[in-house]
Formats: C-alpha cells, sequence, structure tokens
C-alpha cells in the first residue's frame, strides 16, 4: 500500500511538472500581452487624456492571471489557471483622482515701517 501512495504521488508530481511547464509557456505570452496593454494604455493617456476602461480591465485579470501560474507553480496552491478554471474578474481601478493645488498669488510685501492695517 505504502508503495502505491509513493507511485501515484510520483506520478502525480509528474503530471504537475507538465503542467508547470505549459504555464510557463503561457506566462511568457501573458507578459507579453501584459507589455502590450501597458503601452497601449500609455499611448491612450498620451493621445486621449484618459486611460481605456476595457484596457484597464484587461490588465487587470490578465495580471490576476499571472500570479495563479505564479501560485500555481510554486505550490502554494492547487487550482491550476485559466483555461482549466475561471479567467479571473477585474477589480475596480485603484485611481486616485487628484484635484491641482493652484499656487496661491504673491501678495505685496508689506512694509515694516506702516506697522498692521486695519
Amino acid at each position: 500500500m505504502n508503495q502505491s501512495n509513493q507511485a501515484t504521488d510520483r506520478e502525480s508530481l509528474i503530471l504537475r511538472a507538465v503542467w508547470m511547464l505549459i504555464f510557463f509557456f503561457v506566462w511568457q505570452l501573458a507578459e507579453l500581452a501584459l507589455l502590450v496593454v501597458v503601452v497601449l494604455q500609455l499611448v491612450m493617456r498620451l493621445t486621449k487624456g484618459h486611460a481605456d476602461s476595457g484596457l484597464q480591465g484587461f490588465g487587470d485579470s490578465l495580471s490576476q492571471y499571472i500570479a495563479q501560474i505564479g501560485r500555481f507553480a510554486t505550490f502554494n496552491t492547487e487550482r491550476k489557471p485559466w483555461p482549466l478554471s475561471d479567467w479571473p474578474a477585474p477589480r475596480p481601478a485603484d485611481v486616485e483622482l487628484v484635484n491641482p493645488v493652484w499656487p496661491a498669488a504673491p501678495t505685496e510685501p508689506k512694509d515694516p515701517q506702516q506697522g498692521p492695517t486695519a
């Protein structure tokens, strides 16, 4: 019985190694796709003044997918990434809307001999 458990564990590990090798190549493609999304978002921001919400969602999902591959490959989870599980849902963006602070108008220096004005 002990030998059959060891054989099963070995077969399981070999199968996992095959999946890890496959996902290694998928990881490389996903990183390339993420680079394309980053460059497209930069171009959109420069030309239109704002990021594309569709690309934001896809970029977030793709980032989560790459993280899932990393978690599977480092034995942090037994759950295999897409297409063997669901594609990650995009999360809301963490974009902070910053209100610009305009510099105050310069004030004229007061004459120290005049004293305070009422």
